[in-house]
């Protein structure tokens, strides 16, 4: 079993899930490893969509699972699904992506290219951008953000000989895994608390990136953005992207709900749910949004035993899960 905590999946909500896993397939270099039917339940409870019935589709890309999540079914009572917004910025809190590692960012953004021209995918990057020598703890870093058909944020990245992870240099293919999650925030101090002590991620460094490169990276003037990552003891890991004046962003729709395809969920498998709930309640940071589910009846297909669904400070999802 995995160190905990350990980071077991990134997922979001999608309208059709087999034409984004098509996408992600084709395009980006995943392997479609298991597709899900949960009927109404225990785990349309715990998402908050009693009465739904879910398709999951789980994609792998080097070590790590990307879950797209699609209502099949709504149930009584529950509203329909909303789009991303249109005009949806890096900045606005709602903004979540998966960070994808890659062997040749040239190479990956050409691959791109067909995807571009067909609408499939939507550049949030003017061009791929190298962070600059100053910025020390990213310099050399390349990089590039784009936006998948229904914008879904994405970021392909490049790690210099002296960056990164071992598991990224060396390695053979051109889409090599996932580094880890990025989600915007109002709050270091308080997503430090949340992420940190509440939770259990350890921290991973950080800093402010400015300049013309942030600016052409996020498709935004003036850009400041401060940086905290937070890692587990393996795998992937978290980053938490606080915009400073001008560009801070709107906050989440405090409806948005697992049917709006703006909404994105990282599964975390923890030692105890119950303690962790005592904890987020203790802290005043995040909320508990389910009680500690059971999942007994649908445990073998979903590969977890219990659940709770949480939300950070800024209302960010989060699945924490253990498994007997």
């Amino acid at each position: 079993m995995n160190p905990t905590p350990h980071l077991l999946a990134i997922g979001f909500s999608t309208a059709d899930a087999e034409t984004a896993a098509s996408f992600y397939t084709h395009t980006l270099g995943f392997e479609r490893t298991q597709t899900l039917t949960i009927d109404a339940g225990a785990y349309a409870d715990l998402v908050g969509l009693p009465g739904a019935q879910l398709k999951l589709v789980r994609l792998q890309l080097g070590l790590e699972t990307l879950e797209l999540t699609e209502v099949v079914t709504l149930g009584s009572g529950n509203r329909p699904g909303r789009p991303v917004p249109a005009d949806s910025r890096s900045c606005d809190l709602w903004f979540q992506h998966i960070c994808i590692v890659v062997s040749d960012l040239a190479a990956a953004h050409g691959q791109l290219q067909p995807a571009i021209q067909a609408g499939l995918v939507r550049a949030i990057s003017t061009e791929p951008q190298t962070l600059p020598a100053w910025n020390m703890a990213a310099a050399g870093i390349q990089a590039y953000k784009c936006r998948d058909q229904e914008g879904h944020s994405l970021e392909l990245l490049e790690f210099p000989a002296d960056k990164g992870e071992a598991r990224w240099h060396g390695g053979s293919g051109l889409f090599l895994g996932i580094d880890h999650s990025a989600i915007s925030i109002a709050n270091t101090a308080a997503s430090s608390r949340f992420y940190g002590e509440v939770l259990g991620l350890n921290p991973g460094g950080g800093g402010i990136n400015s300049g013309p490169s942030q600016d052409g990276l996020d498709g935004l003037s003036d850009t400041q953005v401060r940086i905290t990552a937070y890692r587990c003891p393996s795998g992937a890991g978290l980053e938490a992207l606080q915009y400073l004046w001008p560009n801070s962003g709107r906050p989440i729709p405090p409806d948005q709900a697992t049917q709006d395809l703006a909404h994105w969920q990282i599964r975390l498998q923890v030692d105890d749910l119950e303690a962790t709930a005592s904890r987020i309640e203790a802290s005043g940071l995040g909320r508990c949004c389910s009680s500690v589910m059971d999942l007994a009846n649908q445990s073998t297909a979903l590969g977890f035993d219990r659940a709770l669904q949480v939300a950070d400070p800024d209302g960010h999802q989060l699945q924490l899960v253990t498994s007997s």
